[in-house]
């Protein structure tokens, strides 16, 4: 017997009944099994494999396992009489844990000469008989609270095989099978998996060709099988396939499907089946349904929206999968970088606060409409292509519970066609939902397509169609540039917008551009990250909703300059400019937030005499982080000129960490204080007493702690 280990797999005390085990997979099975401490029945009527004859070939694999230490008897009873098969199990040892319906036989002939006796004898021994095998043994499983069954398929059962109709039917039936019986048997603690082998055997022998045949080997299957059977093991009405050292998972999978007519009260007809036809065998959509009652909800939905006048032949429903690594590409893509370090939580998947940019929630319904015809579907009277499509204006509205990775479905229809002249403007909408139904963004895209219009169609928007607003005629209230990199289109587009028109200079040449264009999109979601910024403290669970209208193409390597205005109901209104040519590329923006965090409006890029202070405090923390983190608080420095703040510095040194900008989380200490002041401080000119009392140095928070600071501010070497 092979000596058992701390990680082997084993058996001991386990019941363990093989059907058709005088030979082949059988044997294979009834030897291992024995070999790991089971007590093995072995059965076998010993005929051939055209189910003739008989034999002693049990009796043969009782020795092999007896010889090697392990216990087996043998039985001799057809699987037809199944139940006495599991009394041989009970006489000798009194309980049965696993089944293993393995028997089998052949009776290969074209289906048209096919006798009754081939198909009743096929269907007796493999169908019937691993029914009544099963049944004999379930209310001993039953009482046990424990039981492992394995049926028996076959590659003709799943994919069918030219002179093999009885045998097909009989083993995709035990598919069947075996499905209720892992539903009826899980509440007891019974499973049962089907095994798909291909392996050499008397069966096949002759049929398969001598390489193959040679490395088919029976035992390479076993384990497979062995593992489907142990108590580890938490598959259950499962289909694995296995051959020749490998083993997969095989499914059923249901596509999209189509919907038939519009309306409860419509009836089908042979001709709109043909005209949806396409979309009926689409398998690109196609999912696994576990339970027959998901089957049965999507149906009732489909019931359920035919009532309600919501169905539409004409929608577009795809399936939008994204983990972490597409989330912090979407953020490279519209600028976040770790030289901010505010950024770092669109950029670190295991940053405290890891969060998603609301406009990488854009994408789904993008690339739904992208790779449908509902642009073309909704002006029929013209043909076009890529470099007639123009992306005019974009609408993206998040809701609650928006997650960072998941599954979405997005459903997109056509909202709106108007007929601008020069052209025609396609408006659709689009909704996308998580794995539980629950609605996480609703957009809308509105695309010029040129030269197409003149078609007698309407002028004026619907009212569900979201407008841009007009920018405040007032001076901004906030004002930030952002350097696009000359390699932004070609980053951005990994995010799923191919277009040509934003990678290859010869497409875009056609388009009449010297250089391929910067997505709109991409200066959308740099412009609302920018917005978020100053206006929402960099929280993305502040957004509400944004609009933008694209009103010129952005080279990349550019330099945007987002103007901001902050409305009432809070409302914040932009437009985005580039700086090199004072062109406006986005119009009537705005982003609607929750509520706002106003941020004032720093100096952008200006440097400030106190820097040095806090490049000090820095490099000293970096000598001694021991030293920084015993303080274990956060300080936040907001330095001022003019009367008004213009930068801000942070040192957590709870993290030994110091850096510009906003803070992450929440400062224990706030300190502000004049850039003049603040080095007057460092360089001991200015007490920090006499500058509170003078009201130079305003704290709030833990004033206390502001005492331990003294020893990092003296920096005057730097200064």
């Amino acid at each position: 017997m092979v000596s058992a280990n701390a990680n082997q797999l084993r058996y001991d005390g386990r019941v363990v009944v093989v059907t058709g085990a005088g030979a082949g997979l059988g044997r294979e099975y009834a030897l291992l099994f024995g070999s790991r401490g089971a007590k093995v029945v072995v059965n076998d009527l010993g005929g051939n494999f055209h189910g003739q004859g008989k034999s002693n070939a049990a009796d043969k694999v009782v020795e092999e396992i007896r010889a090697t230490g392990g216990v087996a008897v043998p039985d001799y009873n057809s699987v037809v009489d199944g139940d006495k098969i599991i009394q041989t199990a009970m006489e000798a040892f009194g309980r049965v844990d696993v089944l293993i319906n393995n028997a089998g036989i052949l009776r290969d002939k074209s289906i048209a000469r096919i006798s009754d006796e081939d198909w009743n004898l096929i269907h007796d021994v493999h169908l019937k008989g691993s029914f009544v095998t099963t049944r004999a043994a379930w209310p001993i499983m039953k009482k046990q609270n424990y039981g492992r069954i394995i049926m028996t398929s076959s590659n003709s059962g799943v994919y069918g095989n030219f002179g093999q109709a009885n045998y097909s039917a009989a083993k995709l039936g035990l598919v069947g099978l075996a499905n209720t019986v892992a539903i009826e048997g899980a509440k007891n603690n019974i499973q049962c998996n089907v095994i798909v082998p291909t392996a050499a055997s008397r069966m096949t022998e002759g049929i398969l060709p001598e390489i193959l045949f040679n490395e088919l080997k029976p035992k390479l299957i076993a384990p497979v099988v062995a593992y489907l059977c142990h108590e580890s093991c938490e598959d259950t009405g499962s289909i694995i396939e296995s051959a020749a050292g490998w083993a997969t998972k095989v499914h059923f999978v249901r596509g999209k499907g189509s919907i038939l007519r519009t309306a409860i009260d419509e009836d089908v007809t042979p001709e709109f089946v043909k005209n949806v036809w396409a979309d009926v065998t689409d398998m690109s959509q196609a999912k696994h349904l576990n339970a027959i009652g998901e089957a049965s909800l999507s149906l009732v939905d489909v019931l359920e929206k035919l009532r309600d006048g919501k169905a539409d032949s004409n929608a577009v429903t795809d399936t939008f999968k994204f983990n972490f690594k597409d989330v912090i590409l979407y953020a490279l893509g519209v600028g976040a970088t770790v030289t901010d370090e505010s950024d770092l939580r669109f950029l670190y998947e295991n940053h405290a606060d890891f969060s998603v940019l609301p406009t990488f929630f854009i994408l789904p319904g993008l690339l739904s409409v992208m790779g449908s015809s509902l642009t073309a579907s909704a002006i029929p009277h013209a043909k076009f292509d890529l470099t007639n499509i123009l992306h005019g204006e974009q609408y993206i509205e998040l809701f609650d519970s928006v997650p960072t990775e998941g599954l979405l479905t997005t459903t997109s229809t056509v909202l709106d066609v108007l007929d601008k002249r020069s052209g025609a403007l396609v408006t659709t909408l689009s909704e996308s939902f998580d794995e539980n139904g629950t609605l996480v963004a609703r957009g809308q895209s509105s695309t010029f397509v040129v030269g197409v219009g003149n078609f007698n169609g309407k002028t004026k928007a619907s009212p569900e169609v979201k407008q841009i607003v007009p920018n405040p005629k007032r001076t901004p209230d906030a004002s930030v540039e952002v350097k696009t990199s000359r390699d932004q289109a070609a980053l951005y587009r990994l995010s799923g917008d191919l277009n040509p028109m934003h990678i290859d200079p010869s497409f875009s040449a056609i388009a009449g551009y010297k250089i391929p264009i910067l997505h709109g999109l991409c200066t959308m979601g740099i412009s609302v990250k920018a917005v978020l910024k100053q206006f929402g403290g960099d929280d993305p669970t502040l957004f509400k909703a944004a609009k933008v209208r694209f009103s010129k193409p952005v080279l990349p390597g550019q330099t945007l300059r987002v103007e901001m205005w902050k409305e009432p109901n809070n409302r914040v209104c932009f437009r985005t400019l580039v700086v090199e040519t004072s062109t406006e590329v986005l119009t009537g923006a705005y982003v609607d937030f929750k509520k706002l965090i106003v941020k004032p409006n720093m100096t952008a890029g200006k440097d400030l005499v106190s820097d040095a202070v806090f490049t000090g405090i820095k490099e000293r923390i970096a000598e001694n982080e021991a030293k920084a983190k015993a303080i274990n608080a956060v300080f936040l420095y907001k330095i001022t000129d003019a009367g008004k703040v213009v930068k801000e510095w942070v040192l957590d040194l709870k993290n030994a960490k110091v850096y510009e900008g906003p803070v992450q989380g929440k400062a224990d200490t706030t300190m502000t204080i004049s850039d003049g002041d603040m080095v007057d401080l460092a360089l001991g000119k200015l007490a920090p007493q006499t500058a509170f009392m003078k009201g130079k140095l305003k704290i709030t928070g833990n004033i206390m702690l502001a005492q331990k600071l003294a020893p990092l501010l003296k920096t005057e070497a730097k200064l």
